[in-house]
């Protein structure tokens, strides 16, 4: 069965040199040299890191239908392995809105996406995702959020996969491991098409086949699940999102 096929009966609905992930597992990355500045513990792209007193518990989403089997076994900061794609690092800030929408210290985050070519680790060898990686890890990891509830990752920029506009998968758990939410984080049309379309000896696909307005995830909660990116393809990009527990 075709993968946009299986999501949607389940209700679920992925100038040029290759950037070789050349850092270990695990461990901080090296210092970003997007236009953004890279890494930080400050800003966010929807509201302050301190908290408002006022915010709205981010949409929940299925985690399907490719989640991480182990996650506990991936707490790394660079999540690349020996995946090719444009640089991007990863902040996503904790809010919890039970506690006046403060940051959350503590929280365990959960990141998985797939692949310049649309594929995803852990799966694989059938109709869904003909290409086996069962045996392999890369683009999935997980982090503790610091005093200014951010977590922090080094990847690459997603590809896509029919049926789906270009995510990413978070699962957010508290400090016991209890789970408090799962979404997903949309990217902006305009730098998917930027990327897609530019760096092409990486991503050989084109644009994605579906946008985010009708992508049956996104469609009716778009505007809760927008990242801010920001950068370029020769510096490489800075996603920012922030999520809100309850």
């Amino acid at each position: 069965m075709e993968r946009k096929e299986f999501i949607k009966k389940l209700g679920f609905g992925t100038l040029i040199v290759p950037f070789l992930a050349a850092c270990s597992d695990s461990g901080d990355p090296t210092p970003s040299n997007n236009s953004s500045g890279g890494s930080s513990t400050g800003g966010t792209d929807n509201g302050s890191g301190t908290g408002s007193g006022t915010c709205t518990v981010s949409p929940t989403e299925t985690a399907g239908p490719f989640p991480t089997k182990d996650p506990a076994s991936l707490e790394r900061v660079d999540i690349r392995s020996d995946r090719t794609g444009i640089v991007m690092d990863v902040e996503i800030i904790i809010q919890d809105k039970s506690n006046g929408c403060t940051v959350l210290a503590g929280a365990i985050v959960d990141i998985w996406h797939c692949d310049a070519a649309g594929n995803y680790s852990e799966y694989g060898g059938t109709g869904m995702q003909s290409t086996n990686y069962q045996s392999v890890h890369f683009l999935r990891g997980r982090q503790e959020t610091n005093s200014d509830g951010l977590a922090s990752f080094r990847t690459i920029f997603p590809g896509w996969y029919s049926g789906r506009a270009p995510h990413i998968h978070v699962h957010v758990y508290d400090s016991s491991g209890n789970s408090l939410l799962v979404t997903q984080i949309a990217f902006p049309t305009d730098v998917c098409n930027t990327v897609y379309t530019t760096a092409t000896t990486l991503y050989t696909k084109g644009t994605q086949d579906t946008s985010n307005a009708s992508d049956n995830i996104f469609s009716d909660s778009l505007d809760s699940e927008l990242a801010t990116v920001t950068g370029s393809i020769a510096e490489g990009y800075l996603l920012k999102k922030t999520i809100v527990v309850s």
